[in-house]
């Protein structure tokens, strides 16, 4: 959700000896038979199970192994005894069994968990899918010059394990989100109504995420804004917005378990003429991430987006267009249940020289455009959100008290549109809504707008610093 800028082991096994040195035929025959009914009872041993990878394999299918006789080598393979040939040799023949390779589960994080394997379309969630906990880690990247050593320091390695629980519910909710936007885009095209495609991205997201009141569920609405529009539009209800091949869509969501948010977005275009612009801004996007880090100062990196963002070209309809950064569109920091927690990542150069801090969460967003890279507020409000810490006021009409009560227990802090008020039944709250803006307790989101005729791209990850390295927790095979 864009922010506007108001400021600038396996144990062997007991071995089984053969040898037919003067030894009678008698002799020979009763020790054969000993030889097989020991192998017999070790192959009837249970079969061994291969612990949980770390790259997000599958635990569905086990490893198996034939119960060794004659000891185990390092990989868990075993040798058996045979029987004697020729009645005089005694020799073992060794026979070897392949172990099976478990399949890769869906996903598309930079590593993790172990889970089943997820229905198509997608309809386990994720608490489910990995009841161990264990989601796939997002991708991971060290930090660069002064914070190399970072990734060496045996404490600072130590220190990591203090924000497990977070990375936790992080990564579930990022989990999530990738699932979530892999389903959209088997099935977006040219044609549908933009309140059918928000309502079907949301019905998936709270499936997967296994809604359950604040604990977990969706962060914010869906923003599909098209073309000039960068940011902030959601359709209302009896909005009949269609879907166009020459449409550029911009898809933003969130996810969050226990407050955590997950902030990603990226680009959905049909027509390839618009290759180019979701090029730059996905290479700006990259830079963002790749110049993040502790210690880091906010400007530089705004300074880095924007070289990037603007060495791009593209052309339209046989004219070329420079992309240009929308200078009052940032990234955000984000805290529990905050999205916009105080600390801005411009896309242009200059700003504050605010430094980046160990553990900190940001959502790492830029926008391009080829219209005058500057947005305005424009167009019928669908986004809303109540402050985070708000201040008593008092309020006179009992609509507003009871929207305001709506709101608490529903979204709390977190951000909601109309269409999910409508969706818990309300009726004729517009106005009790539009007193508690007026009051200042509640904040509108009117859609950001460029010029119109311009085309507008956006993409999005939201990143954790951690002690030894950042984790992209939003990184997927998509983008």
């Amino acid at each position: 959700m864009a922010e506007v800028e108001t400021t600038a082991t396996s144990a062997a096994l007991p071995e089984v000896v053969s040898t037919t040195e003067g030894w009678t035929v008698d002799d020979e025959k009763s020790a054969a038979q000993v030889i097989e009914s020991s192998a017999a009872k070790k192959k009837k041993k249970k079969k061994k199970k291969k612990p949980a990878s770390a790259t997000g394999q599958e635990q569905g299918e086990d490893d198996t192994v034939d119960a060794p006789v004659e000891g185990d080598n390092a990989d868990g393979q075993a040798d058996e005894d045979g029987e004697s040939k020729d009645g005089d040799t005694g020799s073992a023949e060794k026979k070897k069994k392949r172990k099976k390779r478990n399949k890769k589960a869906g996903g598309g994080g930079g590593g993790g968990g172990a889970g089943g394997p997820q229905t198509d379309p997608p309809t386990i969630p994720m608490h489910l899918l990995y009841p161990d906990s264990n989601f796939p880690i997002g991708e991971m990247q060290k930090y660069t010059d002064d914070n190399l050593e970072r990734t060496t320091a045996e404490e600072l390695r130590m220190r990591d394990r203090l924000y497990d629980d977070k990375l936790k519910d992080l990564r579930q909710a990022a989990e999530a989100h990738r699932q979530v936007r892999s389903y959209v885009n088997s099935w977006i095209k040219p044609g549908m109504k933009m309140f059918d495609i928000a309502e079907k991205l949301e019905a998936k997201s709270r499936e997967l995420i296994g809604e359950s009141g604040m604990d977990r569920g969706l962060a914010f609405p869906t923003g599909c804004s098209l073309n000039h529009v960068a940011a902030h539009y959601t359709p209302n209800k009896g909005d009949n917005t269609v879907l166009g091949y020459d449409d550029v869509c911009k898809i933003d969501f969130g996810t969050h378990v226990n407050g955590h948010i997950i902030d990603s977005a990226w680009t959905v275009s049909f027509n390839p003429k618009y290759d180019k612009l979701l090029e730059a801004v996905k290479a700006a996007t990259n830079t963002g991430i790749r110049e993040a880090g502790i210690d880091a100062r906010l400007c530089e990196i705004g300074a880095a987006v924007q070289e990037v963002m603007e060495s791009y070209e593209v052309e339209i309809d046989g004219k070329t267009y420079p992309v240009k950064s929308i200078r009052n569109l940032n990234g955000h920091s984000i805290e529990p249940y905050c999205i916009h927690a105080g600390k801005s990542v411009p896309i242009v150069k200059g700003g504050e020289a605010t430094r980046m801090e160990e553990g900190e969460q940001y959502a790492i967003e830029t926008f391009g455009s080829t219209g005058r890279g500057h947005v305005i507020e424009e167009g019928e409000c669908s986004h809303y959100m109540r402050e985070f810490d708000p201040q008593h006021v008092p309020l006179r009409t009992k609509s507003s008290k009871h929207m305001l009560n709506v709101i608490n227990k529903n979204f709390g802090s977190l951000a909601f549109c109309r269409r999910w008020v409508d969706r818990l039944g309300e009726e004729k709250y517009l106005m009790g809504l539009n007193q508690l803006c007026t009051a200042g307790l509640v904040t509108p989101y009117p859609p950001l707008c460029d010029i119109k005729g311009s085309y507008t791209a956006q993409y999005e990850h939201t990143l954790f610093l951690k002690p030894t390295g950042k984790e992209v927790l939003s990184r997927g095979d998509d983008y």
